[in-house]
């Protein structure tokens, strides 16, 4: 066991290889760059940032790898080389996606990580942080500004309400919305707000409905895309949202929020009264 480990990260070994490559940040940003058309040594330098002498070695050892030619003046990459670069590219990718859902996969449902692998790349993923802990609002605004049809389980206080204006702009400009969420969150709006919340609930293209057993997570529907939104178990506060156009996520999404809307109720009179 001991000597096959040995052997595998030997730099004889793909893994070997994969290491030369990942070693050195711009040995990968090299050898894509040379996969999509000839560059210079000097072009190389000025890409990646490096003085000449580090990649001419550089260039030495993909050569040496079969992974380029010198034709001319310029470095071409061969077809090995061209399968190397993406496959490295594809993976660098592929790890950017998993580090970005690795911090949100605990508040997620289960139908994402249900769904294809080769999809995540499409997942759009914004996070809070202590710096920034409204970029995850900030997202949502951004596309409820765009969007022109609203459908939202779950949408939270936290979400909603620093995005309260631009809610009732869109409702204003025509478009159609309905939000399901909790009892306790539409008498926030309605005792916070009560003229502006009584306004919205006369429009024709504005439904308020109530559901008391709703999941951990929101998920919206804005026209063709759809947001998933993460929050804090015990406060509420926002943690982070992804939004996607996914097919096979909007089926997902489309699916959950009509088996809840089936059993949701409009707000009682006597809250409306309040």
């Amino acid at each position: 066991m001991v000597a096959d480990s040995t052997r595998r990260l030997s730099p004889d070994s793909p893994i070997g290889d994969i290491a030369y490559l990942a070693r050195s940040e711009h040995r990968i940003p090299a050898l894509v760059a040379l996969a999509e058309r000839p560059r210079s040594r000097s072009e190389l330098c000025e890409l990646t940032g490096v003085s000449s002498s580090t990649i001419r070695r550089t260039l030495t050892e993909f050569e040496d790898r079969c992974w380029i030619r010198k034709d001319g003046c310029e470095y071409v990459a061969t077809r090995l080389g061209e399968g190397t670069a993406t496959e490295m590219d594809d993976l660098i990718n592929w790890v950017e996606t998993e580090r970005m859902l690795r911090d949100v996969w605990h508040w997620l449902p289960d139908a994402v990580s249900k769904i294809p692998t080769e999809t995540w790349a499409e997942l759009n993923v914004t996070v809070a942080d202590p710096d920034a802990p409204y970029r995850p609002v900030t997202r949502f605004e951004s596309l409820l500004e765009e969007t022109t049809m609203l459908r939202y389980l779950r949408p939270e206080v936290a979400l909603m309400d620093p995005c309260f204006d631009i809610l009732c702009q869109q409702v204003d400009d025509g478009v159609d919305v309905t939000l399901i969420d909790r009892p306790k969150c539409h008498a926030y709006f309605l005792s916070m707000y009560p003229e502006r919340s009584s306004e919205l609930l006369q429009r024709d293209n504005f439904t308020v409905l109530e559901h008391d057993q709703l999941p951990p997570y929101g998920t919206g529907l804005l026209d063709e895309r759809v947001i998933i939104s993460c929050y804090e178990q015990d406060s509420g506060v926002v943690q982070a949202v992804v939004d996607t156009d996914v097919s096979v996520v909007r089926e997902w999404a489309h699916s959950i929020y009509e088996s809840y809307r089936s059993d949701a109720r409009p707000i009682e009179s006597k809250q409306l009264a309040e």
